[in-house]
């Protein structure tokens, strides 16, 4: 097939997360003979104190077609809606220029959202993974929204693809693929931590900053982001969170958060336990490339936090998870997860019980690690009506 004739998948990376959960895609289309890959960067993937995600996604080989900067300062709901307009937008300008026959958007976040808007408006066929999941927060909302402006369906598991019909969606246009992220995991699997891991990093976040980590001893990995229908509570939730991991006296690894309202009260949280804090055991960072966090997180004794990657990257490693709060309400999990509320002895409590626990079976339940080139093969060959129709 000539050039000129391959299907171009744009696929729209905005995060640090929306890079590991897509990275396996974007490495099928570029090698598929009958398709060509188009890739647009924005959002907090572009920025430093988010980790800079457009150095590693370049280190990978993949150089952006289009850079959007559509982040509006401040981090609150306000923001966050402004930000939302501004990359409906970009996206719009970016579509016209690239000309795309199928634009791929990842998960829930308000990004995602502005590139479904964008695409339906510009009658381009949309295509979507991880819909059909429950969870808590505005991402709730926002991913079923995607869903009914969706063209093409990826989800991760057999119920998220049970859902996607409830909601109306035509079961010809829904695949049951596993989610990309954890294409990223069989290879590093059972590989320990090399001793020289933290010693530099070039790409991803830098060397990180705080106390000096120990591979060879047991470590925690610390990810947690801001509620933002909680808004206003972060600052007392990541002290609860902060107390119970520096309570636990184990050396941890604590990722900064991510860009959504409420970011900057955890962040000051997190900034000020670690200048008023003597003799703590945690090293902060902003990012890391998404092999090197697998294999970060595939070694460590236990996660702690909000972030998705406790419920499914450690559900197939067989890690043991502490899920806190109401971000992940209602999503699917492996036995490796417990869940408690933002209370320091409780997490504590449930720190020591993982720990304690030791590593579970692996599941897989959210992918055996080749969703991406089954994504990449439908994506070829698909071709739905772009009027959509409910089927109920």
């Amino acid at each position: 097939m000539t050039p000129s004739a391959r299907r171009k998948i744009c696929i729209v990376v905005a995060s640090r997360a929306n890079y590991a959960r897509i990275k396996s895609v974007l490495k099928a289309v570029k090698a598929h003979p009958n398709l060509q890959l188009q890739l647009i960067v924005s959002a907090s993937a572009l920025l430093y104190r988010f980790g800079s995600a457009v150095d590693v996604i370049r280190a990978d080989g993949f150089e952006p077609d289009e850079i959007l900067h559509i982040i509006l300062e401040g981090e609150n709901p306000t923001t966050m809606a402004k930000s939302t307009g501004i990359a409906i937008m970009e996206m719009a300008t970016a579509f016209a220029n690239l000309r795309p026959d199928v634009v791929l958007t990842v998960a829930d976040r308000f990004e995602t959202l502005a590139t479904a808007v964008a695409a339906s408006y510009m009658n381009i066929t949309l295509a979507h993974t991880q819909g059909g999941e429950v969870t808590g927060s505005i991402d709730e909302s926002v991913r079923h929204a995607v869903t009914k402006f969706s063209h093409i369906h990826f989800p991760a598991t057999d119920q998220s693809a049970e859902r996607l019909i409830k909601l109306g969606e035509n079961p010809d246009y829904i695949f049951r693929t596993g989610c990309p992220a954890i294409d990223l995991l069989p290879e590093i699997k059972g590989k320990p931590l090399p001793k020289q891991f933290f010693d530099d990093w070039h790409i991803g976040g830098g060397s990180g900053a705080g106390a000096t980590i120990d591979p060879v001893k047991p470590y925690l990995v610390v990810m947690q982001h801001p509620v933002t229908t909680e808004y206003g509570s972060g600052l007392d939730q990541i002290n609860e969170t902060l107390k119970a991991v520096h309570g636990s006296g184990m050396q941890a690894v604590w990722f900064w958060p991510n860009v959504d309202a409420g970011s900057e009260d955890i962040s000051k949280g997190l900034r000020v336990f670690r200048e008023n804090t003597a003799n703590h055991h945690i090293r902060f960072f902003r990012n890391m490339p998404p092999e090197e966090f697998a294999l970060l997180l595939a070694n460590c004794a236990c996660m702690v936090g909000n972030s998705s990657a406790g419920l499914r990257e450690a559900a197939f490693l067989g890690v043991p998870s502490v899920n806190i709060g109401n971000r992940q309400n209602g999503r699917e999990r492996g036995d490796n997860v417990v869940d408690a509320d933002h209370d320091r002895d409780q997490i504590l409590a449930c720190i020591r019980r993982q720990v304690d626990h030791g590593r579970y079976a692996s599941s897989h339940l959210f992918g055996d690690g080749h969703a991406g080139a089954r994504i990449a093969d439908v994506l070829a060959e698909c071709t739905p009506p772009i009027q959509k129709w409910l089927t109920y």
